[in-house]
């Protein structure tokens, strides 16, 4: 087997600023949702609808603490101040795209402000500037969970028009001082987790609604309000730099019917096709019938302004991102049958996978269907920007063996592969967590998916140091020969450290 992988192809890594760059409350950054987020020992791993779920009450208990222990995010794995010596890492195994996010808070710690922070543009600007001079290309999500937490307590987050306004302000700011350093660009992080924890995503906090159905009402007012921020942030990069690119991200969700059942292969069409939603709306500029005819039955009323169907319609995402970390089963009866969880859903346990640490079914040949089937419902590039294996690893005199890791990217990678050579356009791949930091549901440091380790513990004890794993190494050789070392023998067990 021959590689396919463009010559141009973006290897790469993803991190995000609230779960890494810690230094919460410094340079005048303000508070933001991940600042609520708490480590829960108490709740079981795999209990994602309690992990995400936050209350008034424990907002108010976060804003009354300076605490870092149980709010990791608070100090991430200090990236604020080890971002140069992380990046000379990364530029070490050959890294040539990192996706990082810029904090809301940084630049605008309200999200009120007519003007940002000059500290917190200033750090983006040396972020950048390093990158540029490692040769790593940055890939920048404008906002991934980090929106300022004063805009949900003074406007219920995205249900508010208002906040547009100042998105797209904040949008503005970053497209005209990162001109120089930045020419790719995200929207909104897996902008469908607004109905899986919409306080995250969107800023709604359920318990100020009267019932269920006013908390869906607030969930897809508060989508709208991000699609049209998705087009006028396009409108405004396009207007700033023509030449560079703005993608959607959705979670990549995916349904196999478990039987030959018609009733399953209805089921199962039906949750691919409410994936789609979400990107639908960015890429092809309209509401889809399917969802229009959803919200009536529903009895759910989206506010929408003069302009907004055609804003929606003129400014379309120029690709589709998407992050990819396991499949699901559907069937009409699951009675009696074994259960698996995930960062999506809990769903019948597919008996052809294998489940990683904490539960997630783990499906390589699936990142293939995925991928053939968004290029060939849009016809836009596609690129991989969040995929990875989260599992306990052992640090043992200063070294990681994790071969479950090299075995998991190089079942992945070579499903990329034949992807490519089946026609779809791959502009790159940036695997999930490329440097161990803090989990987003869970809150976790435990929760690994790094090649770099890093020496903290979930109460945030350690050395902090930095140790490569063996997978490091692994992964250098595959971007170093663009993926020929994939079909090279023995590849996927074993890796040689220098």
């Amino acid at each position: 087997m021959k590689s396919y992988f463009p010559k141009d192809f973006l290897w790469g890594g993803a991190i995000a600023a609230n779960q890494t760059e810690g230094a919460w409350n410094e340079d005048g950054k303000g508070m933001s949702v991940a600042d609520v987020a708490q480590y829960r020992p108490d709740l079981d791993p795999k209990d994602y609808a309690s992990q995400w779920h936050v209350s008034p009450d424990q907002i108010r208990a976060a804003m009354a603490s300076t605490d870092t222990t149980y709010y990791p995010k608070r100090h991430g794995i200090d990236f604020y101040h080890h971002y140069k010596a992380d990046l000379a890492l990364l530029k070490g195994m050959g890294l040539k795209c990192l996706r990082v996010s810029i904090a809301w808070t940084r630049l605008f710690p309200k999200g009120t402000e007519q003007a940002p922070n000059p500290k917190g543009v200033q750090y983006y600007h040396d972020l950048f500037a390093e990158m540029k001079r490692d040769g790593i290309e940055p890939l920048v999500t404008l906002s991934h969970y980090e929106m300022p937490l004063y805009l949900v307590n003074h406007y219920d987050g995205w249900v508010s028009r208002q906040v547009v306004t100042m998105f797209v302000r904040f949008a503005t700011v970053c497209f005209q001082e990162y001109a120089q350093d930045v020419h790719y660009w995200l929207t909104f992080n897996e902008i469908d987790s607004a109905l899986r924890h919409p306080f995250a995503t969107v800023g709604v906090v359920e318990e100020k609604y009267a019932n269920a159905h006013d908390v869906k009402q607030a969930i897809y007012q508060a989508l709208h309000h991000q699609f049209v921020a998705s087009a006028l942030a396009t409108k405004a990069l396009h207007d700033i730099n023509p030449q560079d690119k703005i993608g959607c991200m959705m979670t990549k969700t995916l349904a196999y019917p478990l039987t030959a059942n018609p009733d399953d292969q209805v089921l199962a069409q039906a949750y691919n096709r409410n994936n789609y939603f979400y990107a639908d709306v960015q890429v092809r500029g309209a509401y889809p019938q399917y969802m229009l005819n959803y919200f009536e039955e529903q009895h759910i009323a989206i506010a929408m302004a003069p302009g907004d169907t055609e804003l929606l319609r003129r400014y379309t995402v120029d690709f589709v991102s998407f992050s990819y970390y396991m499949s699901v089963v559907k069937t009409k009866d699951e009675t009696d049958m074994a259960q698996v969880g995930g960062n999506l859903t809990t769903s019948v346990k597919n008996p052809y996978l294998q489940t990683s640490d904490w539960g997630w079914q783990i499906d390589p040949v699936g990142l293939r269907v995925a991928l053939i089937d968004i290029y060939d419902r849009y016809q836009k590039p596609v690129f991989i920007v969040e995929n990875g294996i989260g599992a306990h690893d052992t640090l043992t005199d200063g070294q990681v063996h994790d071969p479950y890791r090299i075995q998991y990217f190089a079942d992945h990678f070579k499903q990329v592969n034949l992807a490519i050579k089946q026609g779809v356009d791959v502009m790159g791949y940036t695997t999930w967590g490329c440097i161990d930091l803090i989990s987003a549901a869970t809150s976790q440091m435990s929760k690994r998916y790094g090649f770099v380790y890093v020496d903290l513990d979930d109460l945030g004890q350690g050395s902090n140091r930095r140790y490569l794993k063996d997978s490091y190494y692994w992964y250098r050789d595959v971007i170093k020969s663009n993926g020929v070392s994939l079909y090279q023998e023995g590849n996927t067990t074993t890796a040689t450290r220098d």
